[in-house]
């Protein structure tokens, strides 16, 4: 299972953001996101230009649920040429914003609303949204299975599984080695985590943002050692 760092605290790309990519490149980290919000363009176009002289991924994740602004993150995506563009909900548009470009859409399934953004909806609405958004061309789903308000997170997360065979990402609120234990059983693809590790909140036991990447690395690996394991609630 991927683990995608979030170059992000409480839904905004942090402003230190270069100075982390730099830091933290003998890690390895192959999949690495931002958000359009947090640092100017001129810093978003550098930080992609470093995630990408790096090796890694990239990962555009929308954040507002305001219809125009959601396009221009696509239109942001498209302009900066990144692998991936997660979150929005206006498929059709998004996708219309992005033909012809290498940039792969994974929408959210469900109903995000606010910022911090919460997720409403039950298994059955997201199943068949994931359904519906492989037929319109998407290449998976972004699930933010842990900020789930009228469900059972792991429920959504089967519900996805079984409805759609592209990517399937969980974000929001993985914040701790039990969880993504968790996702990996239920087939998850790939996983975000980014306030957790900045805030060392993930292992709180450990001291500095490299060790709590490395427990992250450690547990999409399923090697967490057991003292690092906090359950769920």
């Amino acid at each position: 299972m991927d683990f995608i760092f979030m170059l992000t605290r409480h839904d905004q790309t942090v402003p230190d953001c270069l100075r982390l990519v730099d830091e933290l490149g003998d890690l390895r980290l192959g999949h690495l996101g931002f958000k359009d919000v947090g640092v100017d363009a001129a810093t978003l176009t550098a930080l992609h230009r470093r995630i990408k002289d790096s090796g890694a991924i990239s990962y555009l994740e929308v954040v507002s649920t305001d219809r125009k602004r959601a396009l221009d993150s696509a239109r942001m995506a498209a302009d900066l040429g990144v692998d991936y563009l997660m979150g929005g909900t206006w498929v059709s548009e998004t996708l219309e914003l992005l033909d012809g470009t290498p940039v792969r859409y994974l929408p959210f399934p469900g109903t995000p609303i606010g910022h911090p953004t919460q997720l409403g909806g039950t298994p059955e609405q997201v199943a068949n949204q994931c359904r519906r958004f492989e037929e319109a061309g998407c290449a998976g789903v972004d699930l933010l299975a842990y900020r789930a308000t009228e469900s059972a997170p792991l429920d959504l997360v089967h519900s996805a599984r079984q409805a759609t065979s592209g990517r399937l990402v969980v974000a929001g609120d993985i914040d701790r080695p039990s969880r993504v234990r968790r996702l990996a059983e239920a087939g998850v693809d790939a996983f975000t985590v980014g306030s957790a590790a900045l805030a060392g909140t993930f292992a709180p036991h450990l001291p500095t943002l490299r060790d709590q990447l490395t427990i992250i690395l450690q547990a999409a690996d399923h090697t967490t050692p057991a003292d690092a394991t906090r359950e769920d609630l």
